[in-house]
């Protein structure tokens, strides 16, 4: 049971925008709410994440733990060479 008066009031109705753009309805302590990144346009859920391979370092690793083979070259490492 909730005591009166100490909580911020709710808004089950708030209005999630992203770039300017209305995303969803949500609940919050805030009528609207304005984001960067949500999951229509995270890279990782859209599937155009990439690895930036710096200095080889995921070559290096995916070498010594017998996940490639001595000749074989990332795709992010063949592409920072370009």
């Amino acid at each position: 049971m909730s005591k009166k008066e100490i909580h911020p009031q709710w808004y089950p109705e708030a209005k999630v925008y992203c770039n300017g753009e209305y995303i969803m309805t949500v609940g919050s302590t805030k009528p609207e709410l304005h984001v960067d990144v949500w999951s229509g346009n995270h890279p990782f859920y859209t599937g155009t994440q990439k690895i930036i391979d710096t200095e080889g370092r995921v070559e290096r690793f995916l070498r010594k733990y017998g996940m490639m083979s001595e000749g074989e070259t990332t795709t992010a490492a063949s592409n920072d060479k370009k």
